[in-house]
């Protein structure tokens, strides 16, 4: 797969040459498209706090796939942000855009599931499987949909990537308009009061978005480039620590291994903090070691290195669990944290029993 580098265009609104791609699974040819396949979505870049100097539009950060919709008359293809072809693992969106009146747009948004009254990341990492049997039935058990939020070309064929923001949007709405379809085919809403968008981060359905994305409105899409400012979601919780990994090829404390007490009182592994720093780290150290005791979870234990996790080894060692830690984490998925945390503070002054998965449901 080539690089974002490699796959970004020329900015601007001057010609745009695919890299000779091949048909997608959504059945479309490279040089259908007003805009090449290879097209880099715009980007952001993360920020502790939004910008509001009156030139932001501020919208919801979605938890989904982001994905670049394109169509030319029954040509259909759908790029994840990597550049790799998603209309495999999503035939319902690609046989819904097929269907529209709109011959022929590029289109910027996210594609999520909903189950439960809620989005599920987990629904659509199901989704990423080779038996094409397998998908088909996901796609009508848990239909996806798609949240519309830019527009790279619109229905007439004229390519926006060079005009603002503004202009943009106002062609966004009037395709929505004339194609949305509710629980399908959507409209991100957005608001320029910045206070407004710093209530979000705080009062947004924990599941559905991942935090607020502030776009210039006077700004062109600029493909792959990190144009935009995002400020993520983010949340604490209290966890005991179970055990730990010494860091590869050393005597000392890598990570922390993190654990959370369900109704039962047994404790489950949830995830890991390797946020430690290098002066702490010898005393650290000890103070584990001298706590090394099995079994350290008594639920569900840290396996060997996996999706959760990018540590090298799978190796851990167990302790007693007396020790409580303050974390920050961004996302929950299949109760446990999605990344890595960071740490925040010690806490000896809580009881680690107290230390529930309270913390981290769905609000």
């Amino acid at each position: 797969m080539a690089s974002s580098a490699q796959r970004k265009p020329p900015k601007g609104g001057g010609p745009l040459r695919a890299r000779g791609a091949s048909s997608s699974e959504g059945g479309a040819s490279a040089g259908a498209f007003a805009l090449p396949v290879s097209t880099a979505p715009m980007e952001a870049r993360s920020a502790q706090e939004l910008p509001g100097d009156g030139a932001w539009q501020y919208e919801p950060k979605w938890d989904g796939f982001r994905c670049l919709a394109f169509k030319s008359g029954h040509e259909v293809d759908l790029r994840a942000k990597s550049g790799k072809p998603l209309g495999r693992f999503f035939p319902e969106v690609v046989a819904l855009l097929r269907q529209l009146d709109a011959a022929q747009f590029v289109v910027d948004g996210e594609l999520v599931i909903e189950v439960d009254g809620g989005l599920s990341f987990d629904a659509l990492q199901m989704r990423l499987h080779p038996a094409a049997s397998r998908v088909q039935k996901l796609s009508q058990k848990t239909p996806a949909k798609l949240i519309l939020f830019d527009m790279l070309v619109a229905t007439d064929g004229a390519v926006l990537t060079d005009r603002p923001l503004v202009d943009r949007r106002a062609a966004l709405e009037a395709f929505a308009a004339a194609n949305a379809i509710a629980q399908k085919l959507e409209l991100s809403p957005f608001t320029l009061d910045r206070h407004e968008a710093e209530r979000w981060l705080t009062t947004w359905e924990a599941d559905a978005t991942d935090g607020v994305v502030a776009k210039r409105r006077d700004g062109p899409y600029e493909c792959g480039e990190r144009a935009m400012v995002k400020v993520k979601r983010l949340k604490t919780a209290d966890c005991v620590v179970g055990g730990f990994r010494y860091e590869s090829d050393s005597s000392e404390v890598g990570s922390l291994l993190l654990g959370l007490y369900d109704i039962d009182g047994t404790l489950n592994h949830v995830g890991f903090t390797a946020t430690i720093s290098d002066k702490e780290r010898p005393a650290l150290t000890r103070r584990l070691e001298a706590l090394i005791e099995p079994p350290g979870f008594t639920g569900k234990a840290p396996g060997g290195p996996s999706r959760w996790s990018s540590e090298r080894s799978g190796e851990w060692e167990p302790v007693r669990p007396e020790l409580v830690v303050e974390v920050r984490f961004d996302h929950v998925s299949n109760r446990r944290f999605r990344h890595g945390t960071k740490l925040m503070r010690w806490r000896p002054d809580k009881d680690p029993r107290q230390c529930t998965y309270e913390q981290i449901a769905p609000r």
